[in-house]
This record gives structure tokens, C-alpha cells and sequence, in this order.
């Protein structure tokens, strides 16, 4: 199989680019290095069926050529990160929304299947729980920007369907929630790496709110399974999947969980959200996914513990010196 993995010096995409090539496929990566680094690459640099092209995934022609040889598309390339879609709202809109129509079509005209890389984001504030792919979403107003993420991934969800129940294109949906891992900046927001710096540098971890917002963090190695798995299954294609894990944990004992493993003696203080973000910041409470549908279909089942996700976390902050 030959696969092009848009974004594919990020987070995710560099541990699929490697696990496809563990596999023996050929792997193309396309990625403007915006957010995505080298550095995640380094593994790989050198495979005679690894090939790395520094573009836009807005770029049509060079979509259109490189889609062209493939047989799998996994589209990851997005703006990611609650800060960094605070503070970039146009490039979140238009990368988003522009880029995934773009592979889309480039994809109908050589009939190849297209994972679409969507965001437990997409449910906004429902409260019911645990989320299954069929719930309603619940968003706040178009005047808080930080809705602005999960409408561009929704309608990428809906023009992906569009596609497949008009054009016939073979589409798959993956909802990500919350992964974390090895490569993956507090930069933007993420919540784990930016702990597990604090932690290792002695200065305070930052809880954001009251700590006891809860979530259910997935390794990114089970993240990869699950798409990699759903990736080459039929009756995958033209449905939308949850990929997360089930076990939930408040943001607070999150950062106590972090110190332990990390040894560390920073204070864990809490910050507010207007003055972590912006005034009038809405955060979600809980976020739970319903993961029955991908186990049904593929047998998908984390196995990687949050322990032992934090620990490689924390090993590889300790051993690069990223942030």
C-alpha cells in the first residue's frame, strides 16, 4: 500500500508515518512544518519508501499530484491547539476547511480512500455522556472563537460525507479525543506536555479552572492502532468513529499524577481561565467517548496505561529538552 499522511511531521502523523512504514508500506508526507517538526522524522529520514514534500495542504496541484499516487489518504493536516486557534482563527477556518475540501477533491478523481482526522471538539458542551458518534452537538455562540475549531472540523465531517454519499468517494471519520505522547508541544495548549515540562523545569504546573474539568487521555500508539485498523476495513468507510479511551481523570489529579512520576517538587497552582486564555473562556466539564462502535468494527481496545503514557512523556521532554 502507498499512503500520503498530510500533517504527517506533526504529533500524530510522524507515529502513523512510522507505523505504516513498520508495516512495509510507502509512506508520502506532506506538511508545511507550521507546527509539525523535522525532528519527529528523524526516525524514518533515510527509508528508500519514505518521502517527505514541505507544502501547503492548500496547495491544489501539488495535493492533486501527490494524492495521485496514492492509495490511502490519512488527512491529519489541521490548526491544532486551543491557544493556538484563540489566537489564529482565520489560518484555524481556512487550513481546516480549505485544505480537507481540497484533498477531497483531489481524492474523487483517483477513486483513493480518504481518513478524514476529526476532534472529539465537534460535540461542544453536551453534557450527556459517554458521547457516541449519533449524539447531538451542543455549541456556544459564533462570538466566542473558541468554538471556531470545532465547526471547521464539523464541516469537514460533513463535506467527507458529502463526497461519499454523492460522489462516491471512500471516506472514513476518526474522532480524536484528547491523545497524548511522545512529540506532542504544550505550545498550543496541550495540557500533558505543558505538566510534564513544569514539572521537569521545578516551576509551577498551571492548572487551568478549578482542576476538576475531567477527560479521557489515549496514548498516541493506541490512537495509531485504531487508525491504521479502521484505515483498512470496508466497513469502515463512509462512517464516523470515536478513538479515545475510556478511563477518566480530572485535570488536577492529572498534574498530581504528573509530579509523582516526574519526582518533581513544583507547587501546582490554579489559574483561572480569562486569565490563562480570554475572558468569557468556556471549558467543558467532562468528555467521555462511547468507544463501542470502533471495538464493534475492528476490536479496537486501548491497552497503553496513562501511567505508562505520562512516564514516555516525561522521558522523551527529559532526553530532547522540547517544550
Amino acid at each position: 500500500m502507498k499512503a500520503l499522511v498530510t500533517g504527517g511531521a506533526g504529533f500524530i502523523g510522524s507515529h502513523l508515518t512510522e507505523a505504516l512504514l513498520a508495516a512495509g508500506h510507502e509512506v508520502l508526507v506532506l506538511d508545511d512544518l507550521s507546527t509539525g517538526r523535522l525532528e519527529n522524522l528523524q526516525g524514518v529520514q533515510g527509508d528508500p519508501r519514505f518521502t517527505l514534500t514541505v507544502g501547503s495542504v492548500r496547495d491544489e496541484a501539488l495535493v492533486q499530484k501527490l494524492v495521485a499516487a496514492a492509495d490511502v489518504v490519512y488527512h491529519l493536516a489541521a490548526a491544532v491547539g486551543v491557544r493556538r486557534i484563540l489566537e489564529s482563527p482565520v489560518e484555524t477556518i481556512e487550513t481546516n476547511i480549505v485544505g480537507t475540501e481540497t484533498v477531497l477533491r483531489a481524492a474523487t478523481g483517483v477513486r483513493a480512500r480518504v481518513v478524514i482526522a476529526s476532534t472529539s471538539e465537534v460535540y461542544g458542551k453536551s453534557e450527556r455522556m459517554p458521547l457516541s458518534e449519533e449524539d447531538d452537538r451542543v455549541l456556544g455562540p459564533t462570538t466566542k472563537s473558541r468554538w471556531s475549531y470545532a465547526c471547521s472540523k464539523a464541516i469537514d465531517e460533513f463535506l467527507a460525507l458529502a463526497y461519499h454519499r454523492e460522489r462516491g468517494l471512500p471516506v472514513i471519520i476518526l474522532r480524536f479525543f484528547n491523545t497524548v505522547g511522545p512529540r506532542q508541544t504544550g505550545r498550543y495548549g496541550m495540557v500533558v506536555p505543558r505538566f510534564a515540562r513544569q514539572a521537569i523545569d521545578g516551576s509551577p504546573i498551571t492548572v487551568y479552572g478549578d482542576g476538576g474539568q475531567s477527560r479521557c487521555l489515549t496514548d498516541v500508539e493506541d490512537a495509531v492502532w485504531a487508525t491504521i485498523a479502521l484505515s483498512t476495513s470496508d466497513a469502515a468507510v463512509g462512517q464516523v468513529f470515536n478513538v479515545g479511551s475510556a478511563q477518566e481523570v480530572t485535570i488536577g489529579a492529572l498534574a498530581e499524577r504528573v509530579k509523582r512520576l516526574a519526582d518533581s517538587a513544583s507547587p501546582i497552582v490554579l489559574v483561572p481561565y480569562d486569565e490563562a486564555y480570554q475572558p468569557g473562556f468556556e471549558d467543558l466539564r467532562r468528555r467521555v467517548p462511547d468507544i463501542g462502535k470502533a471495538s464493534r468494527v475492528v476490536g479496537y481496545a486501548p491497552r497503553v496505561a496513562l501511567d505508562e503514557t505520562l512516564r514516555r512523556v516525561i522521558r522523551f521532554l527529559r532526553e530532547t529538552g522540547r517544550q
